[in-house]
């Protein structure tokens, strides 16, 4: 990958500035020491190459990052912001972590199968957002990201971290709210599919400055689905405001015409509310 535009979506309103997680390479190449997000498969198998990515926190793939491992491996991210690595040999859970930061994340090592046969098998999710990274989980991908070919609704899409179980994909830009069909092929292998409803989230929120006891409400407008949602709001200047229902904050929406998410804040102090907030992937399950 040489050159991709940048799609992360980022809402600024005076005092207020809230940013959806996960949009791609910007014009500018972004400082290492600025990585935060952390890309690694779920599942990877013992002994394969994957591809793990590390971002900025506004989303950009972030060159010259060293991800660290809990076996004491190391991997550095080349030119676009992504690396190869080669899952060790000993199946087990493996922790990864930017070097520097806090925090880690896992993945599963498994021996390879034997009893599954040489066609590919792919399971996506039942929701995902049209600004935001998504997650596919199956079999028979190939662990160098750029030899999957993923297209939703015939549009080429862009992998950004894969293994041969699991990858993670940025939808294209040219693409409507709604149902889609996600196909993957490795290596011109015969394509597996799934049907993914794509998601708009828009934000409705005042842009005047926020005082200390203030309370104002954050309102997200769903589209491309009549179903309820829930969405995932994440304070992360909780100095300024305090987000209701913790931090994070889960929210269901309305569901309906109007399908609408509300996150209510009160304020502490002056400054910029800065609130990132993405979509969780599941259906939300109702009671008859």
């Amino acid at each position: 990958m040489a050159v991709m535009n940048s799609r992360f979506m980022q809402v600024a309103l005076l005092a207020l500035s809230v940013s959806w997680s996960g949009r791609a390479v910007g014009q500018q190449v972004p400082a290492a020491k600025n990585a935060r997000i952390l890309l690694v498969p779920r599942k990877m198998i013992t002994g394969d190459r994957t591809t793990l990515a590390a971002l900025d926190m506004n989303g950009r793939l972030t060159p010259g990052v060293t991800i660290a491992f809990s076996n004491g491996d190391r991997v550095t991210t080349n030119s676009t912001g992504r690396g190869l690595f080669v899952a060790p040999l000993t199946p087990g859970v493996l922790y990864a972590t930017i070097q520097g930061r806090p925090g880690r994340i896992s993945t599963l090592i498994i021996p390879p199968p034997t009893d599954r046969s040489d066609s590919q098998a792919m399971q996506g999710p039942h929701f995902a957002s049209l600004r935001d990274r998504f997650e596919l989980q199956g079999h028979g991908f190939c662990g160098d990201a750029d030899k999957n070919v993923v297209q939703v609704n015939g549009r080429a899409a862009f992998v950004l971290a894969s293994s041969s179980e699991a990858m993670t994909v940025l939808p294209p830009e040219e693409l409507d709210a709604g149902p889609a069909d996600v196909s993957v092929s490795c290596n011109k292998n015969a394509a597996s599919w799934s049907r993914v409803t794509f998601l708009s989230l828009s934000l409705e929120a005042d842009s005047s400055p926020l005082q200390p006891g203030q309370k104002r409400t954050l309102t997200v407008r769903i589209g491309g689905t009549q179903e309820k949602v829930m969405l995932e709001a994440r304070n992360l200047a909780p100095e300024v405001a305090d987000l209701a229902g913790g931090n994070p904050a889960r929210v269901t929406s309305s569901g309906g015409t109007e399908n609408l998410a509300q996150f209510p804040l009160t304020g502490k102090q002056h400054g910029n509310i800065l609130v990132s907030i993405r979509l969780l992937p599941r259906a939300v399950r109702t009671k008859p």
